[in-house]
């Protein structure tokens, strides 16, 4: 399959693109395009075996749900049984916006979507790129990030053309994406609204809103095989460069002296290491490739650039990569746990 590639001036009209993606959709086909969070890979959301396709290219497990996107809420009444009180205050507060909320669904959403729950996701995108494209499809978009499976999410155009190139239709180029980790996503349809999925909507933002969530085990443990995911990227490991992840944590010298002992290691083995920091320490380390995610006390910052900082490692040829760990508040919970899902919730102490 050749892959068509067009890149967005945001000088200029860009109406004909958007058309000519928005009818790739609508026959069935796969469209990667990019939103405020992560770049999204996009078929009809009503469309099983489109749906089904999304698996395919990715090399996606089944039982993994994809999130459906919308342009605007009649859409919303298309899928959904009912909308709960707190969905509606959640939605008034972060809609448009990186939220994803998870309702009892209608029978019109296909299976292939919901990994066969009852519920679907649903997320309405604030990315201007995004919503003009679903609402030209005419349809909700299924769109789970634009990655190969377990690699990690795309920020860039150029993460997707990597990991997908001639196995979708069409690449929309519309530059870097803003929030950098995919959305936070919250489960209305119990007593207790829960969090699943930690990311630029934080918990204290949600609770600002509806009051007190729950926070779902697998936000900080691996699921067993035998458990099936309630949304997406909850039981698979995720987010892995090329190389080994390993998390270092302790008191921030110990932490220090203890990467560097396995670089010292590695280099004797002639394995070459690679390590994430922050500002503060970046410059202590001796790894081949050493990247700073920004400043400790900028969580957000971490978090836009944490999957392009792992990205980079495949570039450099990397054997190993060892990270600092960060501190889970704020957007430091959405770091925290896709840094856990690379590297399989393995620590080390220092």
């Amino acid at each position: 399959m050749e892959t068509i590639i067009r890149k967005i001036d945001f000088e200029t009209e860009y109406d004909e693109i958007l058309s000519e993606a928005a009818g790739i959709i609508r026959k069935g086909g796969l469209v990667a395009f990019p939103t405020e969070t992560v770049y999204g890979l996009g078929a009809d959301g009503l469309n099983g075996e489109a749906c089904k396709n999304i698996y395919i290219a990715k090399g996606r497990p089944s039982d993994n749900p994809l999130i459906l996107h919308i342009s605007d809420l009649k859409q919303l009444e298309m899928i959904v049984r009912e909308i709960p009180d707190k969905a509606r205050m959640l939605m008034e507060s972060f809609w448009p916006g990186p939220l994803t909320i998870i309702f009892k669904k209608l029978p019109c959403v296909p299976d292939s979507v919901t990994g066969g729950l009852d519920t679907v996701a649903v997320r309405f995108p604030s990315n201007i790129l995004a919503n003009r494209l679903i609402a030209a499809a005419g349809t909700p978009v299924a769109a789970p990030s634009a990655n190969s499976s377990g690699r990690p999410s795309p920020t860039r155009a150029s993460h997707v053309e990597a990991d997908l190139k001639g196995k979708i239709d069409m690449l929309i180029d519309g530059g870097g994406c803003d929030v950098g980790v995919e959305s936070t996503i919250v489960d209305i349809t119990g007593e207790v609204p829960c969090l699943l999925r930690p990311g630029g909507i934080t918990v204290e933002m949600l609770e600002e809103i509806i009051g007190t969530i729950d926070i779902d085990s697998a936000v900080i443990k691996s699921l067993g095989a035998e458990e099936r995911p309630k949304a997406p990227g909850m039981k698979y490991k995720h987010y892995s460069p090329n190389a080994e992840v390993v998390l270092v944590k302790g008191e921030k010298d110990a932490v220090v002296e203890k990467i560097n002992s396995f670089i010292d290691e590695n280099k004797l083995k002639g394995m070459s290491s690679g390590v994430m920091a922050a500002d503060d320490t970046v410059h202590l380390y001796r790894a081949d490739c050493v990247l700073s995610l920004g400043r400790r006390d900028d969580l957000r910052q971490i978090a836009s650039n944490l999957f392009d900082a792992l990205r980079s490692f495949d570039d450099k040829n990397v054997d190993i990569v060892y990270s600092e760990v960060f501190e889970t508040v704020g957007e430091g919970l959405a770091v925290m746990n896709r840094l856990n899902k690379a590297a399989g919730f393995k620590y080390i102490e220092a």
